[in-house]
């Protein structure tokens, strides 16, 4: 694979935050007399108010509205057990070192994806895209295209590099090259990404001539 930018997903791609997502999507799904495994299984790599759009079907929007603004605050204010995944730091330190650009694309609002970068102690992004930005979160592609805009680079020339199915088929519909990391086998699509990983350790970057090669090794 070549490419000039990267592309990253915030959630389960550069950092762990599930136990965090489940404690406050559980704890509200149990408090609305929802399976919270139903929930569970529908939320990841969508916006929260896409999700709460579905779930509170027939509530009117200002309701939905008020619903959101209480989960966001539950979500931004823990953070406990939120951490870098596996090989995340070593992979975004190799790219700022050889002066790589990369952006964070996350379904998150602002309040939650900052405190879990934070959390995480990650590195700064080039560019941080987060849910206020798009019109239409994944799996649409609107927000990977803002991200690959925002970098100044042709969706062809980015690698997305994601987990969630939502993301994945985002990342597809952009025109991006996709690396799916720990990605589930059911993922629509996923025989159209460029590469399967089970961790980010895995994910080698060399620079090139033109642009930067992307090479994986088992």
């Amino acid at each position: 694979m070549e490419c000039k930018g990267f592309l990253f997903d915030l959630d389960g791609t550069l950092v762990d935050s599930l136990p965090a997502v489940e404690r406050a999507w559980s704890n509200w799904a149990k408090d609305h007399d929802i399976e919270p495994q139903e929930v569970l299984d529908f939320i990841h790599g969508k916006q929260a108010i896409t999700s709460l759009r579905h779930f509170l079907a027939g509530k009117s929007e200002a309701e939905i509205q008020y619903e959101f603004v209480a989960l966001e605050k539950v979500e931004a204010a823990d953070t406990n057990g939120v951490t870098a995944m596996p090989g995340a730091m070593a992979l975004l330190e190799r790219l700022d070192a050889l002066n790589i650009p990369w952006a964070i694309v996350t379904s998150g609002t602002i309040p939650i994806a900052h405190a879990r970068h934070r959390a995480a102690g990650l590195p700064q992004p080039a560019v941080f895209i987060t849910a206020e930005q798009v019109a239409k979160g994944k799996p649409n592609p609107d927000a990977y295209l803002l991200g690959a805009e925002k970098l100044g680079f042709l969706p062809a020339d980015c690698v997305v590099v994601e987990d969630a199915p939502a993301g994945v088929l985002s990342g597809l519909s952009a025109g991006c090259q996709v690396v799916a990391v720990n990605t589930p086998a059911d993922t629509p699509k996923l025989e159209q990404v460029s590469l399967i990983l089970h961790s980010l350790s895995s994910l080698r970057v060399e620079p090139t001539v033109d642009g930067v090669s992307v090479i994986t090794f088992p």
